[in-house]
């Protein structure tokens, strides 16, 4: 008999996901493995593979649709068999529709029972979101005139309100946009935020990844890479930094799982080095390179983005000298880096203070005050500045 293909449950807190994309065209043979779709849940995109060898039939959840885990999508019919769809079920208006314009309504994909407006996008044969066609219809936007920037042309919420000017338009959020304003909302809500800001002088730093690059040899060293070591390193020396509040006690973590905020067109996405401080500089540099790129083409694994004990939030490539970035719940601490700026720094020396010009970088660090008291998060800082500036010395 024809094998289910489900809506996947990718982590224990997904309770749905939103198709973004068929990768194969109802009626299409596959093969076991092949990639079936794309489903974007609060974290990531991911592929949906065929769970057999067959032929793709009974497509019930359309792109830009959401449908609960463990909902039946589609269908594969093995060789061999016969796919009989089960009965239609749509509303009377649907059918109406259907029948005056000589369809029939079986044909209307729809997620569960088909209805007037699955009818008339498929008259239509416009590729849009659920959001799209909301907007359109209550703008009176003929969808069969928008340009769609989606994936293969299909119309986005943006740009039916594109045309329309209109100052009350809303713009609807994606899973990963809510989920982020929730965490935050949250965040900000619970832990009581406290801030610090410090200056490194990244003369030493600069010189190793220069040395570094020059070989050509792996990954190229980022500041970001830098920052991983250094700040698991400085982690090991203070531990209430790299903990979570419980209503029983403080978890201290043992291992330093550091979180690399990425920033997405839709919001932000933070995946992670697990185990830092074991891992070597250039080892470092190879992940961060991989986990950015594949968070920026939608190909993290549930697993990238879980575990984090410590976050870091670098803007410095965007041009921002100093931020405060808000803490990564259940996490205890997070570093906003700015970018590296020439200064004029006094120095001493043996004849006395001199005037000189350094790459200087301003980090912010917030706390939860719950855990982190100031000479706690002080103290961190002094060791995560005192590692950039003799990083030869402290890194190896």
């Amino acid at each position: 008999m024809p094998v289910p293909v489900i809506m996947p449950k990718f982590s224990m807190t997904q309770e749905e996901g939103r198709v973004m994309a068929w990768l194969v065209a109802e009626g299409d043979i596959v093969e076991k493995g092949d990639p079936l779709l794309e489903v974007e849940t609060d974290k990531v995109t991911m592929e949906v593979e065929a769970p057999e060898s067959g032929v793709l039939r009974g497509v019930a959840v359309k792109e830009g649709d959401v449908a609960p885990v463990t909902a039946v999508i589609a269908h594969i019919v093995l060789p061999g068999e016969v796919w009989r769809a089960e009965p239609v079920k749509a509303t009377p208006v649907a059918q109406r529709v259907a029948a005056a314009a000589g369809v029939n309504v079986g044909d209307v994909p729809a997620a569960g029972k088909v209805r007037r407006q699955d009818v008339e996008a498929y008259l239509g044969k416009v590729r849009a979101t659920p959001a799209a066609r909301r907007l359109a219809r209550a703008q009176g936007v003929d969808l069969t005139a928008v340009n769609g920037s989606g994936p293969h042309g299909r119309v986005q919420a943006k740009d039916v309100i594109g045309p329309v000017v209109e100052e009350k338009a809303v713009q609807p959020v994606s899973a990963m946009r809510r989920t982020i304003a929730e965490r935050l909302t949250r965040s900000y809500q619970t832990i009581p935020h406290i801030t610090f800001t410090v200056a490194a002088d990244m003369t030493a730093v600069t010189d190793l990844r220069r040395r570094l690059n020059e070989r050509g040899d792996g990954a190229t060293v980022s500041v970001t890479a830098v920052l991983v070591k250094v700040c698991a390193w400085a982690l090991g020396r203070q531990p209430l930094v790299n903990a979570s509040w419980r209503e029983d006690g403080i978890q201290l973590h043992e291992q330093a799982h550091i979180g690399v905020a990425v920033a997405l067109d839709d919001g932000l996405i933070v995946p992670v080095v697990q185990n830092a401080a074991h891992l070597g500089l250039a080892a470092i540099a190879e992940q961060v390179q991989d986990l950015t790129a594949r968070a920026r083409n939608g190909r993290l694994q549930p697993a990238d983005v879980q575990g984090g004990t410590f976050t870091i939030s670098n803007l410095g490539m965007w041009g921002v000298e100093q931020f405060t970035a808000v803490i990564n719940p259940p996490q205890s601490a997070i570093l906003a880096v700015g970018r590296t700026v020439k200064q004029p720094v006094v120095v001493e020396t043996a004849v006395g203070d001199e005037l000189v010009i350094r790459p200087m970088m301003k980090m912010t660090l917030s706390v939860d005050h719950r855990i982190i008291d100031g000479a706690v998060a002080a103290r961190f800082l002094q060791d995560v500045v005192a590692a950039l500036e003799q990083p030869d010395r402290l890194l190896w």
